[in-house]
């Protein structure tokens, strides 16, 4: 649907999905405040004035933030969360963190690794904690590892000279000094 977003760099990539998530997510969560608003009236009213209603109603803007955080690393539920922020009631003062911090690891998982990598590893998570975690800790890893390389070599990769072809100096041609051969030690 979007691999357009994929070929962006980085940074532009994760902000331009977070401006989507930042629509996307708040539009439902503002269409729930509405909704909720127009059945304010009737015998809908008296429903959502009920004390269970409110005792529900109370948890859910109370505790609500962390799930909404965490729908956005979900497929499916996440639309429901925010729509249920809003049906709710949960004050905007308790909706927005939620949505910026969840919003953040949606767009920064989208533009990398995409949801069904993240699923993936979520499955993992659920057989073994210790396995996904495990992986994680290897592609941190391996992350840092490439990136330690492009920051010492600019990006640049070369590959590495076989040990015959090194050795192999054209006739007529002298070995400058500053290189040896593979026969004489460098001491240092």
């Amino acid at each position: 649907m979007m691999e357009w977003v994929g070929e962006l760099p980085l940074l532009p990539a994760v902000a331009f999905l977070y401006v989507v998530i930042w629509c996307r997510a708040g539009a439902t969560y503002l269409l729930g405040r509405g909704a909720r608003k127009a059945a304010d009236r009737g015998r809908i009213a008296r429903f959502l004035e009920s004390r269970n209603v409110q005792r529900a109603t109370e948890l859910i803007n109370r505790w609500g933030a962390p799930v909404v955080a965490l729908s956005f690393l979900t497929v499916g539920f996440q639309t429901a969360a925010n729509a249920a922020a809003g049906l709710t009631g949960m004050p905007a003062r308790r909706y927005v963190p939620a949505l910026a911090i969840g919003g953040l690891a949606w767009a920064f998982i989208y533009a990398t690794v995409g949801l069904v990598a993240f699923m993936a590893w979520f499955e993992l998570f659920l057989l073994s904690p210790w396995a996904a975690v495990a992986a994680l800790g290897m592609i941190v890893v391996l992350i840092a590892v490439l990136l330690q390389h492009r920051r010492r070599t600019g990006g640049v990769m070369t590959p590495a000279p076989d040990a015959e072809s090194a050795e192999q100096v054209p006739s007529g041609v002298e070995r400058p000094a500053s290189a040896p051969s593979a026969d004489q030690t460098v001491e240092g």
